[in-house]
């Protein structure tokens, strides 16, 4: 995960309507005594004339990792007349405590303490708004369905109402091996590091063990709830949608993997509500790639100014939801910006979109049934090699490549040459008949753009563990031979192909490393007379006169840093044909940065590696190395981890080890190893 800051498109603003005063550290107190650290932006005058307050509550480091990104954002709030609070969640960055698992009810109690404190503030009107990207937007939605009074409305970012549907740990009811134990790996070793002595005072080493000692590996967890059972339903806002009560406005991207979440939120929140997709990574809109970048910020202040200041802006006067529809590009790891047009929808579900289906039919896509042929898909371990990151950060490499590099690993079905574009906006579904010849079996979905070069793009996938296809909660073994209907919900995606092109839709029982494959090979058998793809269309045309706009990109001014060491990623996947073993090396050196104003320097290095044999579901591996270091002068701090996920038929295999150093000397280091039943994956 980089926390970087690219100004080289922004108009960086210096000069604001209301003086900025910055309070580095401040300690807000929890009801059962814990105290928690908090950097807060706000007018100079605050405190003889009020404003609302803003909080992003994250476990990310207010005063290193995140301290460039919070720079940029909390500035311009505040000079725009905002109390803007930037608070490390209890066990992270300065705050005491532990941090014992994601989203836990202690996270949503803490944050209720932050609000009440903040409306107690000279400097605070009583009116407070949430918002953060991922983490803050996970828990801004959360604290929003517990009703505090003083939390008028909130921005989500990048989050998602339905922690089982749409997050690291499952996808269709499979284990998401490419993000589960990557993500659990990298909270290790972030929580992991300790607080800064020039904060907390000599008691920094007493909390830095006390955290190393106690802090678990969450994948333990997370891997013990394979099913969509209570774990997952607290904090999954889903369970209940009427209980958020005061504004939302979901924002989120195409390359993130978080966007189905904005089109459940419009269509079940009932109080006010706005969506807005670009075609945007796991990052805030007014930085993210791929371009274009809106002017985010503005777009904030007018949702907060309405409902924070009571001032009528025109935001709900927008459309419901403003949507990237994106051109069709050849495939690349990596867009700068992505061509397109922003679609204006009044209301999700929308009545501008019609669903086309198209049968699959003889390795063909034909709007009528031709054939009740019964086809056979078998079982490549290796499909998925080429499918890009889960959620991409914007880094080089994180996007799809080519995939007539998947062709020989599933099995393809090819629509006619269109004769005019056709528009995809919403949830494609593929509605299958299908038989398993294993108790156990998953099945993945690729929808691709073919150009007429034969260069093919993937536009959207979906994957579903079979056992799975009545309930995630209840799941069921497989009769092997038995034919099931089932629907595979692909992401959500606007998409325009034009003429000439073909849309293309493949079938496997693999989808690795996205899902951890199957405990046996698989056969599946498609019934191609009930087999279809359903594509949302949308049949409006924007005028040209009609198009929607932002304003350009501005934001405060970034914290002085100098780059120690930048940042690098490779991204290589090679076979060794001695041991039939395909390898996916992700290796991301996020760079090293000296912030002058506190001394601090801080750096991380991460690589993961995705190992499968042909064949053999069961050498399926996954191992991340972190090393993290932050430190001032002879204060010098190193924390090291290695993580691993193995199987066999019946179990899975978690081993994590972490290692802290105080300068050259090592002061912590244990291991953990856990066995897990497998349970329907």
């Amino acid at each position: 995960m980089v926390f970087n800051v690219n100004d080289q498109h922004l108009k960086i603003k210096k000069e604001f309507p209301r003086k900025v005063r910055e309070i580095r550290h401040v300690w807000i107190p929890m009801r059962d005594g814990c105290k928690l650290a908090a950097r807060i932006w706000l007018p100079e005058d605050a405190e003889s004339q009020p404003v609302p307050g803003l909080l992003e509550y994250i476990p990310y480091r207010k005063n290193d990792f995140t301290a460039l990104r919070d720079s940029i954002r909390h500035r311009y709030f505040a000079g725009h007349g905002y109390a803007s609070v930037r608070v490390d969640m209890r066990g992270s960055g300065d705050s005491e405590g532990i941090l014992y698992d994601e989203y836990l009810p202690q996270e949503q109690e803490d944050a209720e303490d932050v609000l009440t404190w903040m409306a107690a503030q000279p400097w605070c009107t009583g009116s407070i708004g949430m918002f953060g990207k991922s983490w803050g937007g996970f828990n801004s939605l959360q604290v929003a369905a517990r009703q505090h009074p003083n939390l008028k409305a909130i921005i989500t970012l990048c989050s998602t109402d339905d922690r089982y549907a749409d997050d690291v740990h499952y996808m269709g009811g499979n284990v998401l091996a490419s993000d589960m134990q990557w993500w659990a790996s990298t909270m290790l070793v972030y929580n992991a590091r300790p607080a800064d002595p020039e904060v907390v005072g000599d008691k920094w080493r007493e909390m830095w063990l006390d955290r190393l000692d106690k802090t678990p590996p969450f994948i333990e967890e997370w891997l013990s709830h394979q099913r969509r059972d209570d774990y997952w339903k607290q904090g999954s806002v889903c369970e209940d949608y009427d209980s958020i009560k005061i504004p939302v406005f979901a924002v989120g991207g195409w390359a993130d993997g978080y966007t189905n979440a904005i089109f459940r939120l419009l269509e079940n929140l009932k109080g006010p509500k706005l969506g807005l997709v670009g075609p945007w990574s796991h990052e805030y809109p007014e930085v993210a790639t791929p371009g274009p970048n809106i002017g985010f910020l503005q777009e904030a202040l007018r949702w907060w100014d309405k409902w924070l200041k009571g001032i009528e802006t025109d935001i709900m006067e927008e459309a419901q939801l403003r949507v990237w529809v994106q051109d069709a590009l050849p495939p690349s790891v990596n867009y700068q910006s992505r061509e397109g047009y922003f679609a204006a929808l009044e209301s999700w579900p929308s009545e501008q979109t019609i669903t086309e289906s198209l049968y699959l039919q003889q390795g063909t896509l034909n709007k009528h049934v031709t054939s009740s042929k019964l086809q056979r898909v078998e079982s490549e371990q290796v499909h998925g090699l080429h499918s890009g990151v889960w959620c991409p950060f914007g880094q080089a490499g994180d996007l799809p490549s080519d995939q007539r590099l998947e062709l020989p690993f599933s099995h393809a079905y090819v629509g006619e040459e269109l004769q005019e574009p056709l528009e995809i906006l919403g949830f494609p579904i593929a509605k299958l008949r299908v038989a398993s010849d294993q108790p156990l079996a998953m099945v993945a979905v690729r929808l691709s753009d073919r150009a007429p070069s034969g260069e093919t793009t993937l536009i959207s996938w979906g994957m579903l563990n079979l056992t799975h296809h009545a309930s995630h909660e209840f799941p069921e073994t497989l009769v092997p031979g038995h034919f099931y209907d089932v629907d595979v919900q692909l992401n959500a995606i606007g998409y325009r192909l034009p003429a000439g092109h073909q849309i293309e839709v493949a079938v496997s029982p693999n989808y690795w490393p996205h899902a951890w494959p199957s405990p046996e090979e698989v056969t599946l058998t498609l019934d191609e007379a009930a087999c279809r793809i359903e594509l949302p269309l949308r049949t409006a045309r924007l005028a040209e006169d009609d198009a929607i706009s932002f304003e350009a990109p501005e934001t405060a001014a970034v914290l002085d840093r100098e780059i120690v060491r930048p940042e690098k990623r490779k991204r290589m996947i090679s076979f060794d044909p001695v041991t039939d073993t395909w390898i996916l090396r992700d290796y991301s050196d996020e760079g090293a940065r000296l912030l002058p104003d506190s001394g601090l320097e801080y750096g991380s290095e991460n690589t993961n590696v995705f190992s499968i044999k042909k064949g053999d579901p069961l050498s399926a591996q996954t191992t991340s190395t972190w090393s993290l270091h932050i430190g001032r002068g002879d204060w010098q701090t190193r924390v090291e981890s290695c993580s691993k996920m193995t199987c066999d038929e019946e179990h899975y295999f978690v081993y994590n080890q972490l290692s802290a150093f105080e300068g050259d000397t090592q002061v912590f280091s244990r291991e953990w190893k856990k066995e897990i039943k497998r349970d329907h994956t």
